[in-house]
């Protein structure tokens, strides 16, 4: 940890403007925002701009879940982590004017990767990440270098039963009724029990993950916006021959990391993506749905090795 001597009441930070002060460094995480068709979509940044690029987003409350990883990452990549429109940072319009579906957050990150000048790089999908990379990957195969999948579905045999008021009601027959019991996935306890759960190190989780995604969710229409993402993602599981083709065709260089506790996704989801990509990097984590909480340092340095070894040299 960087000590910090505290200021005298004679000193004074250096500002941009001082002269000889020194600028952020390679690993220094910048926030920022790009208006994509009208919403301003929040993101962090770090690293080199002629590194490799990485494109980090998953589980849609924020890119907050990527702290870690970004600083992790930045020495040797460019990275940035976009928040999903009606997520995090990102705003948030209207959804009985605004439809918010898996269609509409590709387009949106397609689009935002576009204006940053990602036009070619490897893409982190975890949780919805998965969903939104597949539609990105499928129109624009010639922008993936590789990919890093981590507790991401594309195979019906991944689903566990915590799926089942999903596939088995409100995909049905969306109804105040079919709704109801899903709110609770939404209720601080949840939250916090989803970031908890299977880990093996639980004390490495901070708590400013679901209070964070929490105090995100006492925003006007949150519960809506999550509904309605949990009713359209009844259209990603049609697609998903197209995406095991689109991997069978392609073979691109890929790692997987899956945390064998999931409480939505099983470990047979992550072997399953062997069958149509058996060149492969698959590990095994003893950890939950956000592995890269509790697994951060292997997951970093795998990355970076992986890239090194597997894509960098097979240029």
């Amino acid at each position: 940890m960087m000590h910090q001597t505290p200021m005298t009441g004679a000193e004074k930070a250096p500002s941009a403007l001082t002269p000889g002060a020194s600028a952020p460094s390679a690993q220094s995480v910048t926030f920022g925002t790009q208006n994509v068709g009208g919403l301003n979509i929040a993101y962090r940044e770090a690293g080199d701009r002629s590194n490799p690029k990485i494109v980090l987003h998953g589980f849609p409350a924020s890119s907050h879940q990527y702290r870690n990883l970004i600083v992790a990452l930045a020495g040797r990549f460019h990275v940035i982590a976009p928040d999903y429109q009606g997520f995090g940072n990102s705003d948030m319009p209207d959804p009985n004017t605004y439809a918010y579906t898996f269609d509409a957050l590709a387009d949106t990150v397609e689009a935002f990767l576009a204006a940053k000048g990602f036009d070619r790089y490897g893409i982190f999908m975890q949780d919805y990440g998965g969903p939104v990379g597949f539609r990105i990957v499928g129109r624009r195969p010639e922008a993936i270098e590789w990919l890093i999948i981590q507790n991401s579905n594309a195979y019906e045999e991944g689903f566990t039963s915590v799926w089942d008021g999903f596939r088995g009601a409100l995909w049905n027959n969306r109804t105040p009724e079919t709704e109801k019991p899903l709110k609770g996935f939404l209720t601080h306890d949840a939250i916090k029990g989803i970031y908890l759960h299977g880990s093996e190190r639980p004390e490495l989780i901070s708590p400013d993950n679901w209070e964070s995604d929490y105090g995100f969710m006492q925003r006007e229409h949150s519960v809506r916006v999550n509904l309605d993402l949990f009713y359209d993602y009844r259209t990603n599981v049609p697609l998903y021959p197209m995406w095991q083709k689109f991997m069978r065709d392609n073979q691109p260089a890929t790692l997987i990391f899956w945390g064998q506790v999931d409480p939505f996704f099983t470990p047979v989801g992550g072997e399953a993506y062997l069958r149509d990509l058996p060149n492969a990097e698959l590990h095994r984590l003893d950890a939950g749905h956000f592995a890269v909480e509790d697994s951060l340092d292997f997951i970093a340095a795998r990355m970076i090795s992986f890239y090194d070894e597997k894509v960098a040299a097979n240029r």
